[in-house]
C-alpha cells in the first residue's frame, strides 16, 4: 500500500469537521437572512398601508391604518376593554380553544388509530365519518350556542368538531402506513394486539399526528372565535363583534393581530415540542 493511500483517510477525517462547521455557519447565515427579509417585508407592507391610508388612496374608515390599530391595542392593554381586561379576554378565548383542542386531539387520535387498526370498524363507520366531514362545521356553531348556551361549552364544542377530523384522518392514515414488517416481527416475538398498537403503531404514526397538530390548533382558535362572535359574554370573538357593530375597523384588526400573536406562540411551542420528541430526524438545514 502506497503512502498516498495511507494518507487519504487522515485528510478526510481532518476535513470532515471543517465541512460540518461550514454547513452549520451557512445554515445560521441563512436563518439570519430569512429573518431579516421577513422583517423587511412586514415593515414594507405596514408602511405602505399607513402611507396609502393617510393619503386616503384607500379608505381609512374601512381599512384603518397600522398606527390606529396599535393605538387600539395599547388602549386595551392600559385601560382594558368594555368587557374587562384584555388579558381576561385573551385567556377566556385561549381556554376555550385549548380545551377544545385537547378533546379533539385525544378523540381524533383514539378513533383514528382504532379505525386504522380494525378494518371491520373502518368499513362500518367510514361512510358516516365521510358524511360528517362533508358538513360545513362552522354552521354548527349557532346550533351549539342553542344547545349549550352562551358559556364556554358551546365554544369548546365548536373547537372540538373543527379539530377532530384533521387529527382523525392523519392518525388513521398513520396507522395504515405502518411498516408491515415491523408488525409481523412484533407478532413473531409474541406481542399481543395491544402491545403492537402501543409499541409499534402509535410510535410510527406519531409524525403523522404531529403534522395535524400544527393545523388543528388554528382550527381550535377559529371554533372558539366563531362561537364567541355568534354569542358570548366575553372573549376576543366578542371584541370583534362589538368592534364591527360600532364600525371600529381598528378594533377588528387589533383583535386579529392579538389572535395572530397567540397562534404564532402556540405554533412555536408545538414546533419546540416536536423537535424535542423527534431529535433523531434530520433538520432542513442538515439535508
Amino acid at each position: 500500500m502506497s503512502p498516498e493511500t495511507l494518507s487519504t483517510p487522515v485528510v478526510d477525517t481532518v476535513k470532515a469537521p471543517d465541512r460540518a462547521r461550514s454547513r452549520a455557519q451557512a445554515a445560521r447565515r441563512r436563518k439570519v437572512v430569512v429573518f431579516a427579509v421577513r422583517v423587511l417585508l412586514l415593515v414594507a407592507v405596514l408602511g405602505l398601508w399607513e402611507v396609502l391610508s393617510r393619503a386616503e388612496v384607500i379608505d381609512p374608515f374601512n381599512f384603518s391604518m397600522p398606527s390606529k390599530i396599535w393605538d387600539q391595542i395599547w388602549t386595551w392593554m392600559t385601560h382594558g376593554t368594555a368587557l374587562g381586561s384584555l388579558g381576561e379576554q385573551i385567556w377566556y378565548t385561549l381556554y376555550e380553544a385549548l380545551l377544545g383542542w385537547v378533546i379533539g386531539v385525544v378523540t381524533g387520535v383514539v378513533c383514528g388509530i382504532a379505525l386504522g387498526r380494525i378494518a371491520f370498524l373502518a368499513d362500518v363507520l367510514g361512510p358516516y365519518i365521510k358524511v360528517l366531514n362533508s358538513i360545513p362545521r362552522i354552521v354548527l356553531a349557532p346550533i351549539f350556542v342553542i344547545w349549550f348556551g352562551l358559556g364556554a361549552s358551546s365554544k369548546v364544542a365548536s373547537a372540538v368538531v373543527l379539530v377532530f377530523f384533521p387529527v382523525f384522518f392523519n392518525a388513521f392514515q398513520g396507522a395504515r402506513e405502518v411498516d408491515r414488517n415491523l408488525v409481523a416481527n412484533a407478532r413473531i416475538l409474541g406481542a399481543s394486539d395491544r402491545r403492537v398498537t402501543l409499541q409499534v403503531v402509535i410510535p410510527s404514526a406519531t409524525s403523522w399526528i404531529f403534522t395535524s397538530l400544527h393545523v388543528s390548533f388554528g382550527f381550535a382558535l377559529i371554533g372558539a372565535i366563531v362561537g364567541e362572535y355568534i354569542g358570548a359574554t366575553k372573549g376576543i370573538g366578542l371584541l370583534v363583534a362589538q368592534s364591527q357593530g360600532t364600525f371600529n375597523a381598528a378594533g377588528v384588526y387589533a383583535a386579529m393581530v392579538i389572535l395572530a400573536v397567540v397562534a404564532l406562540a402556540a405554533e412555536g411551542l408545538l414546533t419546540f415540542a416536536e423537535r424535542r420528541i423527534f431529535r433523531w430526524k434530520p433538520s432542513d438545514s442538515d439535508s
